[in-house]
């Protein structure tokens, strides 16, 4: 399907809209929890928790939060774990993913990544996945002061592609990046096909639209068209 709209840019967040990142957070999470002497969880358990960050993970594998004294040493060594899994990466782009990605390219239309996922292993998975450099823009935790659903992130990445936030969207598996998007005065879609925790529905997000497969992302977007 060719791309047809009057949209005038496309950011994504990255673990669970863009790439699926699941299997090198199960691999890393389960190793952590190996040599610490814990059985390993379900995978389909840890990718559910997946976009609430490493800190979730920790608590989820180990049942503490922050205030527990191993917490923070936990977290370090799972990053570790994590950032060393990249090198041999199970990560790859959603079904339809690079279709929409060459699409918009070959239609003129900017893209970039807004992410909480710091810098190092954001760009150190990108790079692994060669789109580190057909990445206009990637702006991380590390670019900003407030993460989202502050909107923050986002006009940042509007202003280096020099948008207006009117006529751009932002796809995100998570409420806050509904948030962010509502904040900023984007489109907000709202990928269902992420790493969404039981029981949670998107269509209570403050999202636009909603895509239930990547592959509808296309489609989706060229129901886009504005006016002159």
């Amino acid at each position: 399907m060719n791309l047809d709209t009057s949209i005038e840019c496309v950011l994504f967040d990255l673990d669970g809209t863009l790439i699926d990142t699941a299997p090198d957070f199960v691999i890393a999470l389960n190793l952590l929890l190996t040599q610490q002497g814990k059985q390993p969880l379900d995978a389909r358990v840890i990718t559910h928790t997946v976009s609430d960050g490493a800190k979730a993970l920790v608590a989820l594998g180990f049942g503490i939060d922050e205030k527990a004294e191993a917490f923070a040493s936990l977290h370090t060594q799972l990053l570790a774990l994590y950032l060393e899994q990249i090198e041999s990466t199970r990560s790859t782009l959603y079904p339809g993913m690079e279709n929409l990605l060459d699409s918009l390219e070959q239609a003129g239309i900017p893209w970039g990544i807004v992410t909480n996922k710091p810098r190092l292993y954001a760009t150190a998975l990108l790079s692994r996945l060669s789109l580190l450099a057909r990445c206009p823009v990637l702006v991380c935790p590390d670019d900003v002061r407030d993460k989202k659903p502050h909107p923050e992130s986002l006009l940042l990445a509007l202003s280096v592609l020099m948008r207006e936030p009117e006529r751009c969207v932002y796809i995100g598996d998570h409420i806050r990046d509904m948030q962010a998007a509502k904040n900023a005065d984007l489109i907000a879609i709202a990928a269902s096909y992420g790493y969404l925790a039981d029981g949670v529905d998107p269509a209570e997000w403050p999202a636009d639209f909603i895509l239930s497969q990547p592959e509808q992302s296309i489609g989706l977007l060229n129901l886009l068209k504005f006016r002159s």
